[in-house]
């Protein structure tokens, strides 16, 4: 570990993150949490947010898949994700929902500001994102598909977003 230069975990505690949210809402998939956690740590995002029945920490599957990122990656609570959206828009973030929609734009043409602090709403691996939850978003966003699904796997959605996110967001920095 030490030859990878990576973070302890209190000194990723401390470290400066990039301004994003990944709100899971009703995620059934305990293995699909723990990875939302593992690779939100390897991007170095501010926290997760946990709605309604997606499971939370402690939990055996979650800590499985972390590898114990479930210590080092922030989280909160909220009953519904309604409640988690209102309070993350109290707190200045844009609400980005990861969904297919008539409306959504192509994940690679979405424009970042370096001022803006983003949530990304993740839903339930059959349901994907609740109809409420896209009416308060500020934006949708989807990662083109060319092959005869019409679906990535939640785990696989959070890794590609999150790395197109970071690019970017990195590239901001750069340029200030």
């Amino acid at each position: 570990m030490d030859e990878l230069n990576r973070l302890t975990v209190e000194a990723y505690q401390q470290a400066p993150k990039f301004p994003v949210v990944v709100l899971l809402d009703d995620i059934r998939s305990a293995h699909n949490v723990g990875s939302a956690f593992r690779t939100a740590d390897a991007f170095l995002i501010e926290k997760i947010v946990l709605c309604g029945i997606t499971g939370r920490p402690p939990h055996r599957e979650i800590t499985k898949t972390a590898l114990g990122a479930d210590e080092s990656v922030a989280w909160a609570y909220y009953p519904t994700a309604a409640e988690a959206v209102a309070a993350l828009r109290g707190q200045g973030y844009r609400i980005v929902a990861v969904e297919q929609t008539t409306g959504s734009t192509s994940l690679q043409q979405m424009e970042f500001s370096g001022d803006d602090r983003y949530c990304f709403i993740f839903g339930n691996e059959v349901f994907g994102v609740k109809e409420e939850l896209l009416a308060l978003a500020d934006a949708c966003v989807e990662i083109p598909q060319f092959g005869t699904k019409h679906s990535l796997n939640v785990s696989v959605t959070i890794g590609i977003v999150l790395w197109e996110v970071i690019v970017k967001l990195k590239l901001l920095r750069k340029a200030v």
